[in-house]
């Protein structure tokens, strides 16, 4: 089933790709709905997993601690820790729950500031933030908090840019190489704010919420070695 639901996102980004580009077309919906069907393809995975009690709470958990994080610093323009806050998640937990809990973030944050056609779209931006954050974890076993905070930059210039990519494909016509790179230009203040932050709120608390995960994920991983021998024997 995961090998399945891989291989059809790669699928769907091909087509989307070919009819925004090379037809150039208004193509808007059919992306939006591509979006959407990633989306809904990740949560059917997590439903036929075998994901546990403590995982599915964690993963609840997280997803409202970030949307909280979010509303408070609605007042300051693009300045949040959500996206330290799925990153982190993404890096000690793993690539999957890493974007289950980036997507959940973002539609829980928005039952407060609003759904609209962009739900999906920051759904699926945070939920790439923690999926990408979830290989690096895969890859090293710790990462300085320094390292870190330069990937989580990164990632605030990411989620931007996809968000530009919905306004892009959603309202810029012509659309044209150059109608594309002034699109992205308008919003550069804003999305080095984000990266900004994300340094930032890093660069703050990366070793306290990595040691409270680590912990976590530690106790988490002995209760299913636990529960696994119980069943064997």
């Amino acid at each position: 089933m995961k090998k399945i639901i891989i291989a059809f996102t790669i699928l769907i980004f091909v087509v989307l790709g070919f009819l925004t580009f090379k037809l150039k077309g208004d193509f808007s919906w059919i992306i939006t709905l591509g979006v959407m069907i990633i989306l809904v393809l990740s949560y059917i995975y997590f439903e036929q997993s075998s994901l546990g009690n403590k995982e599915i709470a964690l993963i609840a958990t997280l997803s409202t601690f970030g949307a909280i994080g979010r509303v408070v610093f609605v007042p300051f323009p693009n300045i949040k820790p959500t996206t330290f806050i799925v990153a982190i998640s993404g890096l000690v937990f793993g690539p999957y729950e890493g974007f289950l809990i980036g997507s959940t973030t973002a539609f829980v944050s928005n039952i407060f500031l609003g759904q609209g056609p962009w739900t999906p779209w920051q759904m699926f931006a945070w939920g790439m933030v923690g999926f990408i954050s979830g290989i690096i974890g895969k890859k090293k076993s710790h990462i300085p908090g320094e390292i870190f905070a330069f990937i989580c930059f990164f990632y605030g210039f990411l989620f931007d840019w996809i968000m530009d990519l919905w306004y892009v494909v959603g309202f810029i016509k012509p659309l044209t190489l150059k109608s594309i790179f002034f699109a992205y230009l308008t919003g550069i203040t804003f999305d080095l704010a984000h990266a900004a932050s994300s340094f930032v709120f890093c660069i703050i608390f990366f070793d306290v919420f990595y040691r409270v995960m680590d912990r976590f994920k530690r106790r988490l991983d002995i209760t299913y070695i636990k529960k696994y021998e119980e069943e064997k024997n």
